[in-house]
């Protein structure tokens, strides 16, 4: 018997049929199988009774409403993005050391097409937009950001933009924006849609890829910051934000100083109102000046 095949044909199986975003191409590359491989794999499905589609996205599923077979296997393994956001959540509040948390990660993806885990709960709009940026920037081409909402300017409009690259979690894309003339982040899912243009970059020289903080912040600047935090303080830091750990040492006092960087003063200084008894401000002539002024606004 040839197990790892079978192995192999069930959890393709199993994937089609909670497929929603993976192509031939990416399906290939995950089970490590040609396309002659995949094809003749479907072949298989088919004479088995169950009934295989491909979409417009060259999305391959089974196709439910075809028979019945393909409706009951779909009933027993389809997970509805609903379905899946909850789990999401529900493994994420496991406690990051525990083990069994990145073991049920590994396990639903190996299983099943937990797009929705893996990115952080992303529809099928926001897909089209990475794909759509993605190809932008490997062809080099202009884009529109179609209806981007400004969280800064509370604006809706139309961005001409060349986008350059992602931030690791694909949640910000950095661009080079003509009508201002500035590298600029933005944010993935305040875009309506991408408008990909046949024209070329022209400012490819000011492509510069910022900084990403640990309060989760970008930018192309970077301040000093230096801050004595209490246990309380410390701990609450390391738990909002897990990267700040490598930038904490404890003093002897019990006390924990923080050393690092901030592209941004926006993030740091909402952390520090939010705990203003339990951190000193040591250093940082940039971050004084925010926080002197964010209590003068505050006291208006």
């Amino acid at each position: 018997m040839d197990q790892p095949r079978i192995v192999r044909e069930l959890q393709l199986l199993m994937l089609l049929a909670n497929n929603r975003y993976m192509t031939k191409e990416e399906i290939c590359e995950r089970f490590g199988f040609c396309e002659r491989t995949f094809f003749r794999y479907l072949d298989t499905f088919r004479e088995a009774g169950f009934a295989v589609k491909r979409d417009d996205y060259n999305i391959y599923k089974l196709e439910t409403s075809a028979n019945k077979m393909s409706r009951h296997l779909r009933d027993l393994l389809h997970f509805t993005e609903e379905e899946e956001t909850t789990l999401r959540l529900a493994i994420d509040s496991i406690e990051p050391t525990t083990k069994s948390r990145e073991t049920l990660k590994k396990k639903l993806y190996a299983l099943y097409d937990f797009k929705v885990i893996a990115d952080q709960g992303a529809t099928k709009r926001l897909q089209q937009t990475i794909r759509s940026l993605d190809k932008a920037i490997e062809n080099h081409r202009q884009v529109v950001l179609v209806g981007y909402r400004s969280g800064h300017s509370n604006t809706t409009s139309d961005r001409l933009v060349e986008p350059y690259a992602f931030t690791p979690d694909h949640d910000l894309v950095w661009c080079f924006e003509l009508e201002s003339q500035m590298v600029k982040t933005f944010k993935v899912l305040r875009i309506q849609q991408v408008e990909v243009l046949e024209k070329l970059w022209v400012h490819e020289d000011c492509h510069v890829t910022g900084y990403v903080d640990i309060f989760r912040m970008h930018g192309t600047q970077r301040f000093p910051v230096r801050l004595r935090l209490s246990l309380l303080a410390a701990n609450l830091l390391m738990e909002e934000y897990p990267l700040s750990s490598q930038f904490l040492t404890e003093q002897e006092d019990g006390r924990f100083l923080l050393d690092t960087e901030v592209c941004r003063l926006e993030g740091v200084t909402r952390f520090i109102l939010g705990l203003f008894d339990d951190i000193d401000v040591l250093g940082g002539t940039e971050l004084r000046s925010h926080l002197q002024y964010k209590v003068q606004m505050l006291n208006r």
